[in-house]
């Protein structure tokens, strides 16, 4: 018989694996080697806004998993709570910033748009990072 909750772990984290990846490589491709058309910038942005909702949508199944077969979340503390709301803040705040700048960016200066992207940048690095400390401290 299958190992049903390791197969759901291993389901949720390939799904987390691309939510980091689309979140990391969408906005730092809009910004480097070179600034990506416009165009491409919105479908960037499109792609990392797509990230985020589902790293938010694949944390929160770790959650359920564990309370399915547990009964209980996970038990974390000390720098294990601290990275995991630097994760969810993170990735609220990115996904604020990816939805803005697809509904106002038209209004957008350049620098303003080039300033979203390194904010998009910066904070998939901060979740990414946060990432190990909440992996290792859990």
């Amino acid at each position: 018989m299958p190992d049903l909750q390791n197969l759901a772990y291993a389901l949720t984290q390939v799904a987390h694996n691309f939510g980091a990846a689309a979140v990391v490589g969408g906005a730092v491709f809009a910004r480097w080697p070179a600034r990506q058309a416009r165009e491409l910038r919105r479908r960037l942005a499109w792609l990392v806004l797509a990230g985020w909702l589902l790293q938010g949508a694949s944390g929160g199944a770790f959650g359920a998993v564990s309370y399915a077969y547990y009964g209980r979340f996970p038990d974390i503390h000390g720098i294990a709570v601290a990275a995991l709301l630097t994760k969810m803040a993170s990735a609220g705040a990115g996904l604020v910033l990816a939805a803005a700048y697809l509904k106002l960016e038209s209004g957008w200066t350049e620098a303003r748009r080039d300033g979203a992207w390194a904010g998009l940048a910066a904070l998939a690095a901060i979740a990414l990072a946060a990432a190990a400390f909440l992996r290792w401290f859990s």
